[in-house]
């Protein structure tokens, strides 16, 4: 919570103006009683119209006053709370931005999500409330009471009774509701992620047909939702009656000892009107009091969502030895025999919250230039292991070494600027083809557009499509099929030039021809080191040394012929795909 208040320092004198006005215009409204007391006792008495104008200009220029100052408090409060919350969206997000894929992992993306919206709105509202009643309200109750004292002391005690009575239900239904709204917050959480899934999968869902049992979940989830809410809800509920209940017995108690205190002359008329006056301020104000509890119990559930998102680590910090300069790196590469280009030393890795080992004991050597193929079963590891060349992931045990340096040591910026990565799944952005190629390099050229996507045989869809590298590309790049976007996104990849190029099962959706032909583009790259993960041993025929990993291990390394004859695992991949295509031919 200390943390979010940092973001509001930057608004600290509208957060001093708004309550300072809120304060003015509760002062102005303490003396409107009074105002009425002296026009009942004074002025309809002596039938002095003189007076009673005098006394409701007097009245006009408070309300006017007051419309004035509660305005002004208003523009500051909003301005605060509406700052506040951009900076700590912005905050929140720039932090999302720096954390490693287990940061994400661990917090879900349809938790941050929520956090970064709906999260983040009820803290804003609650600024908003606060800035606005936090001082308003208890100056107007405390000075309610104060006020009645100077009128009446007897008849003032029933106002020490009412305030106490009434706090104790109010923090009561605070201290209640405050965790309440927490888990309202996380059964969201679950409704979002699980609509958000929907909408991802739609199309296996109805492929599947399984519309009714999706429908149902969601069903069991939002009902679920719907009885926190009404439950936390019917609480905060209780608040208005009880608090009525209350003022509105001590408003009995006042007009019954008002009247027997009229009938012996001990007050007057104008005074018990005042008393009333100000017992109703009161039960305003709290029930304003009541609405601001409300809404601060889920502001303050909310604003702690939001600082766990923050406290979440960004990522490894780079360990020492990462001043070391890129320039005496490159120099210690040149000899390749003493320190290779990349290498994995007796590398696992374990996933946040798994309870093995996903890779085990990983340890090979690649040359700059090689094409290194990696095949496996599903769940081998295959994406696991290329994950760790960029630093998605930092290496449970072993090192990840690029020129001698191990990754840890080295930047961010550092590596990935070295890096071209495909992933599996291929995502484009909204906005052109050429904005989508300039991710890989924003100072790239027209003829070095070309030339990417030229290699990653997308010439005839950017040459096809109206506009050329200026063509639309809808959010998700849902405008091209699945084969075009993976040429596209080969093609940002390629667009950076890199040391080393990534393509994480980059061609599943591409034809045997234009997979061929990608390949012998690939190929006349002699000094990109290629890595090339894939379940089609098809796509690896020609690399320079082929990793056959099983159940986080590798289990083969060499050339196509070498393990046909050595490995049994990629035999049996290799013969269930050609050996099943000859007997169906």
């Amino acid at each position: 919570m200390k943390k979010l208040l940092e973001y509001l320092k930057e608004y600290r004198k509208e957060a001093v103006l708004a309550p300072g006005f809120k304060l003015l215009e509760a002062v102005f409204e303490l003396f409107v009683p009074l105002v009425m007391a002296r026009i009942i006792d004074v002025g309809i008495p002596n039938e002095d119209m003189p007076y009673i104008l005098k006394m409701g200009l007097i009245l006009l220029l408070l309300a006017c006053v007051g419309l004035t100052v509660s305005i002004t408090a208003q523009y500051f409060a909003a301005k605060a709370a509406v700052g506040t919350a951009a900076s700590l969206r912005q905050a929140v997000f720039d932090h999302i931005m720096e954390l490693d894929f287990t940061g994400v992992d661990r917090a879900g993306t349809s938790t941050l999500i929520t956090r970064m919206t709906s999260d983040i709105n009820q803290v804003q509202s609650g600024i908003n409330m606060t800035l606005r009643l936090f001082l308003r309200s208890p100056i107007i109750v405390f000075g309610a009471m104060i006020m009645a004292f100077t009128i009446d002391v007897k008849s003032a005690l029933i106002f020490v009774v009412a305030i106490p009575l009434l706090a104790l239900v109010v923090y009561g239904i605070m201290a209640i509701t405050m965790p309440k709204y927490r888990k309202v917050q996380l059964l969201l959480d679950r409704v979002l992620g699980t609509t958000r899934e929907n909408l991802t999968g739609v199309r296996v869902i109805r492929a599947f047909h399984m519309e009714e049992r999706e429908e149902e979940k969601f069903h069991a989830q939002n009902e679920e939702l719907t009885a926190a809410q009404t439950h936390v809800a019917r609480i905060s509920a209780v608040t208005g009656p009880v608090t009525y209940v209350i003022v509105n017995a001590a408003i009995i108690y006042l007009i019954y000892t008002g009247a027997v205190k009229v009938n012996i002359g001990a007050l007057t008329q104008g005074q018990v009107v005042a008393l009333l006056n100000y017992m109703n301020q009161i039960l305003v104000e709290l029930i304003k009091l009541a609405n601001l509890i409300v809404t601060m119990s889920k502001a303050v559930a909310c604003a702690g969502r939001v600082a766990d998102v923050l406290e979440l680590p960004a990522g490894p910090e780079v360990e020492a030895g990462a001043e070391k300069s890129g320039a005496e790196s490159i120099t210690r590469g040149e000899d390749r025999e003493e320190v290779p280009f990349l290498a994995f030393d007796h590398v696992s890795l374990t996933y946040d919250g798994a309870g093995d080992a996903t890779l085990k004991d990983i340890d090979f050597r690649v040359r700059k230039g090689e094409t290194i193929g990696i095949i496996g079963g599903t769940g081998s590891g295959k994406s696991s292991l290329v994950n760790l060349i960029p630093g998605f992931y930092r290496a449970s045990e072993g090192a990840v070494r690029l020129e001698g340096r191990d990754i840890k040591e080295m930047q961010e910026e550092e590596i990935r600027g070295r890096i071209g990565i495909v992933p599996q799944k291929a995502v484009l952005f909204r906005g052109t083809i050429r904005s989508n190629l300039l991710w890989g390099n924003p100072e790239a050229g027209e003829e070095q557009l070309w030339k990417a996507i030229d290699l990653a045989q997308a010439g005839e869809i950017v040459r096809g499509k109206e506009g050329g590298l200026d063509a639309e590309v809808a959010q998700g790049g849902r405008n091209f099929s699945g084969g075009q976007r993976q040429r596209l996104t080969i093609a940002r990849a390629l667009v950076r030039e890199p040391e080393i190029l990534i393509l994480d099962d980059s061609a599943s959706a591409l034809d045997f021809l234009t997979e061929s032909r990608l390949k012998q583009a690939l190929a006349g790259l002699r000094d990109t080191t290629v890595f090339i993960v894939t379940q089609r041993a098809s796509s690896i025929l020609h690399a320079d040394r082929i990793l056959v990993l099983d159940d986080g291990q590798i289990v083969g390394i060499g050339r196509h012929e070498e393990l046909l004859a050595s490995c049994e695992v990629y035999r049996e991949i290799y013969e269930s795909q050609y050996e099943t295509k000859g007997k169906e031919a």
